[in-house]
């Protein structure tokens, strides 16, 4: 019988006969694991400690908000609901459907704008197509701040001011809606299958839409998610293009009550409550849309 030779034991932390180290492994991913989750919940609580704060905040009285403890909650919450609610007949709830229409409209639009775009840049080729990407790629870095003065100049001179249109208008076009777009529509939609679409006798709209859509849904659903949460959140813009309070925004009305809270201390508790209840419709929809991406994972995962 032929003996076998078994390798001498290695010590931890001192390297094996092939090289390796004599250290469990599991001891280093789980060092690893603790470590990145310590980070990650350090994060989230940076994150979620101001939502806490507003839901707290929004339960107290105008008396408590300033004396009572910060974290610690009331039982005002629908008084200041009714108290918001009352003002001025229901005005922020008027702004709360303005920002739904701007949001939601502008979001959609864009949507549909960046799709074309980017699929054009991704599957077509043209002279110029590089200059185009790069001019977009510029406007990606150009804060929207810089462009809300030539905007209302330009809003003005066809007397668009003061309207609907002076904020949704310059929502529709997002260059990094474009970029992201074209990034996914060049790695989603094969050109095999445009290929033989255009074989069969398809039309270059009926591929778009019937073909390249569906195959860019999860792109599109990112896209729409940061267009509508910019929209939703956009205060510059309004506050430059609207002087009808009627139009405004939440963020540009609730600015105007914040602004009235310096001689009504009672406002305070109506701006808190106001935000609180602007961010329910944002928690809903990433809720609603998540299983968009969760289904893109699944099918890479598949793919892969």
């Amino acid at each position: 019988m032929t003996a076998t030779t078994l390798p001498a034991p290695t010590a931890p932390g001192r390297p094996g006969p092939d090289g390796a180290a004599g250290r469990p492994a599991g001891r280093t991913a789980g060092r690893t694991a603790w470590g990145g989750t310590t980070v990650l919940l350090l994060g989230a609580a940076y994150c979620l400690l101001p939502v806490v704060w507003v839901v707290i905040a929004s339960t107290k009285s105008a008396g408590e908000l300033f004396s009572t403890f910060t974290l610690a909650p009331s039982t005002h919450l629908w008084d200041n609901i009714t108290a918001l609610s009352d003002y001025r007949g229901g005005l922020f709830w008027r702004w709360m459907l303005n920002t739904a229409l701007y949001a939601g409209v502008g979001g959609v639009l864009s949507v549909l704008v960046s799709a074309m775009a980017g699929y054009g840049l991704a599957k077509y080729s043209f002279r110029g197509k590089t200059a185009t990407f790069n001019v977009i790629l510029a406007g990606v870095l150009m804060p929207a701040v810089v462009l809300a003065i030539p905007q209302y100049l330009l809003l003005a001179k066809v007397g668009m001011t003061n309207t609907y249109w002076a904020v949704l208008l310059p929502s529709i076009i997002s260059p990094y809606g474009i970029y992201l777009s074209r990034i996914y529509a060049a790695a989603a939609v094969p050109d095999d299958v445009i290929e033989a679409a255009r074989t069969d006798g398809a039309g270059e709209g009926r591929i778009f839409f019937r073909l390249a859509v569906p195959m860019m849904m999860p792109g599109l659903v990112t896209v729409f998610l940061f267009q509508f949460v910019a929209i939703w959140n956009n205060f510059m813009l309004p506050y430059i293009m609207l002087g009808n309070d009627k139009l405004f925004p939440l963020t540009v009305g609730l600015s105007g009550l914040l602004n009235q809270g310096a001689t009504q201390p009672a406002m305070y508790t109506s701006v808190i409550t106001g935000a609180l209840l602007s961010i329910i419709p944002l928690v809903a929809l990433f809720l609603t849309l998540q299983r968009f991406w969760q289904v893109d994972l699944a099918a890479g995962a598949v793919k892969a």
